[in-house]
């Protein structure tokens, strides 16, 4: 196996093959926003239908309220990070304007700061000028070099905020819904309805952990147990809340 993944490595870094993948320019990935927005749903949806019976509200008040939740916090979430990756786009498209004029009105400056940002990296002499030269004879090169070191910007790093916001609500919504089907399923006790659902919550935590990890290399089941853990605390603290409101004002359970 190690052998294998050897020459996988070896193959990948051939000439042609790196002239390929740089060609190609950066992967912009959503991972993150699928993630939050998985998890997030699950949890928002689970705690409802976890309070709900803490608090001892027949199931119609908890797929209302679940649904209602959905909904609404899904569309929240999904504007919040459509705002918040708009605002890092803003903050990127000022930075590069402002270092555009600053190498058109003071280049003299600009490129001083590109030589002391490669005298920290250790090159010195013709070899330090030669640089300077090479990088500053290119604009869009000079310009790139100025965002990644100076402000630690990247444009391969910008989303797209109305990708990130759709992912969000998408990965919220469907996720999120899957707590609330058994609610839907007039067959079942009250009982019954809660245990599927902790069950369905529970997998969807656990796959959306092990999912995460497989697209980040990480342990997988280590992961998924640790989205778990997160998920089950969150549904923990909202049906023991609601039970002690609703014991401390003498709420009679339906």
């Amino acid at each position: 196996m190690k052998s294998s993944n050897r020459e996988e490595l070896i193959k990948d870094h051939r000439p042609e093959m790196i002239r390929r993948r740089l060609a190609l320019g950066p992967k912009r990935q959503n991972i993150s926003d699928a993630v939050l927005g998985g998890i997030d749903g699950c949890i928002t949806t689970f705690a409802v239908v976890s309070g709900s019976v803490g608090a001892g509200f027949p199931s119609s008040v908890a797929v209302i309220l679940g649904f209602a939740n959905l909904f609404a916090d899904g569309f929240s979430m999904a504007i919040s990070n459509y705002e918040s990756s708009k605002a890092d786009q803003e903050y990127f498209d000022s930075i590069k304007q402002s270092e555009e004029r600053h190498i058109e009105q003071i280049p003299e400056g600009e490129r001083e700061e590109i030589r002391q940002i490669f005298i920290g990296k250790g090159f010195e002499g013709t070899i330090l000028e030669s640089i300077v030269e090479t990088i500053t004879a290119d604009k869009r090169v000079w310009l790139e070099i100025m965002l990644m070191e100076e402000h630690g910007l990247s444009k391969s790093t910008q989303k797209n905020p109305a990708l990130s916001g759709g992912v969000t609500f998408l990965a919220f919504v469907a996720v999120g819904a899957i707590p609330l089907l058994p609610y839907l399923m007039t067959s079942l006790d009250m009982s019954q309805k809660f245990l599927t659902s902790a069950v369905l919550a529970g997998t969807m935590f656990f796959l959306i952990g092990m999912l995460k990890s497989l697209a980040l290399a990480k342990p997988v089941f280590l992961s998924g147990i640790r989205t778990l853990l997160t998920g089950g605390a969150a549904a923990g603290l909202a049906y023991f809340t609601a039970y002690f409101l609703r014991e401390i004002f003498n709420i009679s359970a339906v």
